[in-house]
């Protein structure tokens, strides 16, 4: 019994990692189990061991979180696209960042698999490449993250968030406003 459990179990690892944008990659066969797991531009090996699971990540990318500076940089340079992922009665109610699109988040997923014509006619911005660095942004970083993965699984490959979001923008342009 114990060992049928504990089969079905090794089997349901990679399911829950493949439900958390982790995808295979590879399989060795070899006496213990390695699997490459592919998630955000890393590399990741899960090796299971007598029931034990271990990550170890093998990856020199850069972090997935954009600071306030770096936010600042990108959109006086205009080097990407800033989505930014409230409601649009949060945007009236609290402000936006000047120079971001407005896509809600529940969008997301549609309007990144859109044409860029229609992109640009629905959100009033250009749509962001595949290549392009997009950095999501929303009130304190959590539905940010939820558009990340979501880039990511349409196979966008520089996605960011800020995870600061709106509160920590506003907050910090009223102390530079203030100097």
């Amino acid at each position: 019994m114990s060992l049928h459990v504990y089969s079905r179990l090794m089997r349901s690892i990679p399911r829950v990692l493949a439900s958390r944008n982790v995808v295979p990659v590879t399989r060795q066969p070899t006496t213990e189990c390695w699997t490459h797991l592919r998630c955000l531009q890393q590399t990741r090996v899960i090796r299971y061991e007598g029931g034990v699971l271990r990550n170890f990540s093998s990856s020199n990318q850069p972090s997935i979180d954009v600071c306030y500076e770096q936010l600042k940089k990108l959109l006086v340079s205009r080097s990407g696209v800033v989505i930014d992922v409230r409601e649009p009665w949060e945007l009236r109610e609290y402000g936006n960042i000047p120079g971001s699109i407005n896509v809600p988040l529940g969008q997301v997923n549609g309007a990144l698999q859109l044409k860029p014509e229609e992109f640009k006619e629905k959100f009033g911005g250009e749509m962001p490449k595949h290549s392009q660095n997009i950095v999501f942004t929303c009130l304190a970083g959590i539905r940010s993250k939820t558009a990340l993965d979501t880039a990511v699984s349409l196979g966008y490959i520089n996605v960011q968030h800020y995870p600061g979001g709106w509160k920590d923008w506003s907050e910090r342009e009223i102390i530079q406003t203030k100097r």
